[in-house]
């Protein structure tokens, strides 16, 4: 009888809180909390695009599309999103098929950490 094993991946998530912290310094706390606020948001509606774009098989300038991902998480001190995108983009780039596949199961996995509500920028370096 063979027994079959679920398992779940957890991603350990690398923010640079730095990022973070300079924009607070440069713009002061009530400028810098909106414009993060709407940085994520923009972040989480590229995200949302993303996931559509792939469920639908419309591959058609994905690439890119991680290119921009990438730029974002970083500008946010997101490290482990943005490495994640360009991964994707690297699979899209060679034509593998499966390797996106779980490359994007990953960057799913990964940009839910990184974008829950309770998340604390500040507190997460590395």
């Amino acid at each position: 009888m063979e027994q079959i094993v679920k398992l779940h991946p957890q991603e350990r998530i690398r923010q640079d809180g730095e990022v973070i912290a300079a924009i607070y310094r440069n713009l002061g706390p009530a400028a810098a909390g909106q414009m993060v606020s709407r940085a994520l948001g923009e972040l989480a509606l590229s995200m949302a695009g993303l996931a559509a774009q792939v469920r639908q098989h419309d591959l058609n300038d994905l690439g890119r599309q991680m290119q921009k991902l990438r730029a974002m998480a970083d500008n946010l001190g997101m490290t482990s999103l943005a490495l994640v995108a360009m991964d994707a983009r690297g699979c899209l780039e060679r034509c593998d098929g499966t390797a996106f596949a779980a490359v994007w199961a990953r960057l799913l996995r990964v940009a839910e950490r990184s974008l829950r509500p309770d998340q604390d920028f500040a507190d997460l370096s590395g």
